[in-house]
């Protein structure tokens, strides 16, 4: 029977319990997703579909489906069959620089999909994809490992930034500069700050850091003129110079869908902006189609999903085996949740577009693919917790008691009384020498008791002699 607050594989609730909250909210958000995908997007295949009779109004979410199932596969391997410590040794420099290749071939050979040019995808063969979303998790790995290793008196101070700089502030300035990813180089230089705060750096260390960032941040926005447009109308996008027509446009949508659904929403499928009004309805905007057709009961639920998914995230860190651990699981998970809170930020007009989906929910594969990855980090830590919570039983499973055998009926006279403490003493020797171990409990005992036996009847035996 399983003992209290643990399950029958002896795994503790409080290491258990986190699992099973980050599972069920990253189930319910992926399966919201496709209802809302599916809402969205066949609006949109009737649209841009010649005539009625080609529409396919499934497509888009099957595709999503079928993402789903690739990234499900891949978390699986990462969290069954690679350990968070095998991140400590030398594939977390092959994933970098696959990361940092896929960048750099991003800003030759990618293309882009809005109208100034920002190259952000990469087309290989058949597969379209997005290598920043996968560069996150390489930068929050390679952060985990320099700061830890840092720790540990690996690196001089000098080395040690010269190391940062070079492969995590290199990538974010790759990001953020030729591929034009505001949004994405927020989430990774916030990831990279869990990392920091999880390592335990020190505060006054955490504000030079801070003080850098935003000196780039204010220089990658201003830079731009229409980064600094997005920044400015978001304050007021009805004064965005063409009557709400220019860059305000989606805010102002998006305030339309939230403010029409009311409490309880107009009605699953029922949303009147998807209809081409909202642009990006099925990806960057998604949320607020949520807010329209579910109400602001319907998109609380998502905002509380996210934090069940934050809480049992750092939960899982909480309990990490150790401090490298603890940084991967909070890192990732501080991610998710910051991507999701930035897109709903700007989705209720609180922040600018950044052109960020909103995690498990929003369409596309890259995205998705990469958020299970990080999912599956967070539960390898998790799996290391279980490992170690359960290696002081599997250790105690492994001794083995070596019993005492009942002895036979004892000889008459002074013989037999001094034979049977002849095996006693057999037997003591036995377990003396058992207790020393190098070959095993019981091959040393009975070996043992072999030596002993003999003994005790040579000396018997030479007592006999002296007597007679």
């Amino acid at each position: 029977m399983a003992r209290a607050g643990v399950d029958k594989r002896g795994v503790p609730a409080h290491i258990m319990g986190p699992r099973l909250i980050l599972l069920l909210s990253v189930l319910a958000l992926t399966l919201l997703g496709f209802v809302m995908i599916y809402s969205t997007s066949s609006v949109i295949a009737l649209a841009q579909a010649e005539s009625p009779a080609t529409v396919d109004p499934m497509a888009d979410t099957l595709n999503q489906i079928k993402f789903a199932v690739v990234g499900i596969a891949v978390a699986f391997v990462v969290w069954k069959f690679l350990p968070c410590s095998i991140w400590r040794g030398n594939l977390v420099w092959v994933v970098w620089a696959l990361a940092f290749v896929l960048l750099v071939a991003t800003v030759f050979a990618g293309t882009g999909e809005d109208e100034w040019g920002a190259r952000r995808w990469l087309i290989v063969g058949p597969i379209s994809l997005q290598p920043s979303e996968f560069a996150k998790i390489a930068l929050v790995l390679v952060a985990a490992r320099l700061f830890s290793d840092f720790r540990e008196g690996a690196y001089t101070v000098p080395v040690f930034f010269a190391l940062v700089f070079l492969l995590v502030l290199a990538p974010i300035l790759i990001i953020l500069g030729p591929q034009s990813d505001l949004g994405t180089a927020m989430i990774c230089v916030v990831g990279v700050f869990a990392v920091m705060w999880l390592g335990e750096v020190p505060l006054r260390t955490l504000l030079v850091v801070a003080a850098v960032v935003v000196v780039l941040g204010l220089v990658g926005v201003f830079g731009e003129d229409y980064r600094r447009a997005r920044l400015l109308v978001f304050m007021n996008p009805w004064d965005d110079g063409a009557g709400g027509y220019g860059t305000g446009y989606q805010i102002i949508h998006s305030l339309y869908a939230l403010s029409g659904g009311g409490l309880f929403g107009v009605g699953l499928g029922n949303s009147h902006e998807k209809y081409l009004y909202l642009t990006q309805s099925d990806t960057d905007f998604i949320f607020a189609i949520i807010g329209e057709e579910l109400g602001l009961v319907g998109a609380l639920g998502v905002v509380v999903l996210f934090l069940l998914l934050l809480y049992a995230g750092m939960r899982i860190a909480r309990t990490a085996p150790d401090n490298f651990g603890a940084m991967v699981a909070g890192g990732c998970t501080i991610m998710i949740v910051f991507q999701a809170f930035l897109n709903i930020a700007m989705v209720i007009g609180w922040f600018p577009v950044v052109g960020k989906p909103l995690p498990f929910i929003s369409s596309g594969g890259s995205s998705l693919i990469a958020t299970f990855i990080m999912v599956a980090l967070i539960l390898s830590v998790s799996q290391d917790a279980v490992n170690d919570s359960l290696a002081p039983a599997r250790r105690r499973a492994d001794l083995r008691v070596v019993r005492a055998e009942p002895e036979p009926p004892r000889s008459s006279g002074r013989a037999g009384s001094q034979a049977g403490s002849s095996r006693q003493g057999g037997r003591k020797s036995a377990a003396s020498a058992g207790s020393t171990g190098g070959i095993g409990w019981d091959a040393v005992s009975s070996r043992s008791r072999s030596r002993g036996g003999a003994d005790g009847e040579r000396s018997g035996s030479s007592s006999r002699k002296g007597r007679r």
